[in-house]
């Protein structure tokens, strides 16, 4: 219920950043895992964790020598990070995914597990964004991320050779899974 609280009062204080009034249920978080290529992985990134939900599958999910390490831009956030999560490593800003992972001198990400919102962003911004992603993925690699309309669906389709929604009710609110792949 903590974890509830805090996003509602994130959400409120600043709705462009928190595109959601509560954390994704574990319905969310099993579909966004299911699709990502757990035993070979070498690089996973994960954009706007929030309190973690995805974070603790992930975690849980990777092999021990997988690089790993989160984008959250919101302090109160970052600090239940780490909090939660002693030793992780948080970076703030997700338009500078690609030079994180250049500056770490890690391979591209074998997957990228999204949970910004970025139907509230300024195009710009959802721009600059989805660049750096597409920079930074393996040719090979998946990009996961969950919305709550289709509205990105066009967008994506523009950027990714293949683009696959899932849909659950079972969040709030219910929510599409996009999977995305550079190839076929």
């Amino acid at each position: 219920m903590s974890d509830f609280l805090v996003f509602l009062r994130r959400f409120f204080s600043n709705p462009t950043r928190v595109g959601s009034v509560a954390p994704s249920s574990k319905f969310l978080c099993r579909l966004m895992m299911k699709n990502v290529p757990w035993v070979s992985a070498k690089t996973i990134v994960e954009l706007g964790p929030g309190t973690g939900v995805f974070t603790e599958a992930i975690l849980r999910l990777k092999r021990p020598e997988t690089n790993f390490f989160v984008v959250e831009q919101d302090p109160r956030f970052q600090q239940m990070l780490k909090e939660r999560f002693p030793g992780i490593l948080i970076q703030s800003e997700a338009v500078h995914l690609a030079s994180y992972v250049k500056e770490m001198n890690l391979q591209p990400a074998d997957a990228i597990i999204s949970g910004l919102p970025f139907a509230v962003f300024p195009v710009e911004v959802r721009t600059k964004i989805l660049d750096n992603v597409v920079e930074t993925l393996d040719p090979e690699g998946v990009f996961v991320t969950f919305q709550y309309s289709l509205q990105m669906k066009a967008e994506l389709e523009e950027r990714f050779k293949k683009v696959s929604i899932s849909f659950t009710p079972f969040n709030v609110p219910p929510a599409f899974v996009y999977t995305c792949r550079l190839q076929e």
